[in-house]
């Protein structure tokens, strides 16, 4: 009994294991020489996504993966290859307001408000992506986030019919930053799961035209 017991539990961790590395496999060869780290290089698009994350840790740290995110989104602005910026994030709650944030500090940093656009509803990845096409009428996009970050929401965007690229921010190499990259590895499981079940954004609402 407890040799059988032990059988199905090493079975369903091999399997696991398996998702996890097939994950990862597919999603990186998807989306291989689709993200750029110069400014010279990367191709022009009309509008670039900002995806969101915390200004600050729960520590009350500041949150690098944040910091970077902005300058690349300015650097990306400022080197004329992108016209606009749709910013894409949490606002789960009135305490809680990632777009908002954003955009205070991208115009801190020298970019016009009227080239700033805010999608309140990017709770998820897939719920950002989603939305861009539909809500936002995006038939092409530059994705500004992490490069982890950046290859699943490009993988995402393919299959929803939005033709993406991504200009990676620099990326964090601390403790947190391990952290984060392994979490990402669940998070591309959980991909699969989504496109299997045809899962939907949050919220979808009224179409919005970036000009």
């Amino acid at each position: 009994m407890i040799k059988k017991i032990l059988l199905t539990f090493l079975s369903i961790l091999f399997l696991f294991g398996m998702m996890l590395f097939l994950s990862n496999y597919v999603i990186d060869s998807a989306t291989k020489s689709k993200t750029y780290t110069s400014t010279q290089k990367i191709p022009k698009n009309t509008v670039g996504i900002i995806l969101g994350t915390a200004k600050k840790l729960t520590n009350g740290l500041p949150n690098t993966y944040y910091s970077n995110r902005i300058a690349a989104a300015v650097a990306l602005f400022n080197a004329k290859k992108i016209e606009f910026i749709l910013v894409s994030g949490d606002n789960g709650s009135i305490y809680y307001n990632e777009p908002n944030t954003i955009k205070k500090d991208l115009i801190a940093a020298g970019i016009p408000a009227e080239k700033i656009f805010l999608d309140y509803a990017g709770f998820r990845t897939l719920d950002s992506m989603v939305r861009a096409k539909h809500i936002f009428g995006l038939d092409n996009a530059t994705i500004i986030s992490q490069k982890f970050h950046n290859d699943r929401a490009i993988y995402i965007a393919q299959k929803k019919g939005l033709n993406a690229i991504g200009f990676n921010a620099k990326d964090v190499s601390s403790p947190s930053g391990l952290k984060v990259n392994v979490r990402e590895y669940f998070a591309r499981v959980k991909v699969f799961i989504d496109l299997l079940t045809n899962k939907q954004p949050k919220f979808y609402g009224e179409k919005i035209e970036i000009k």
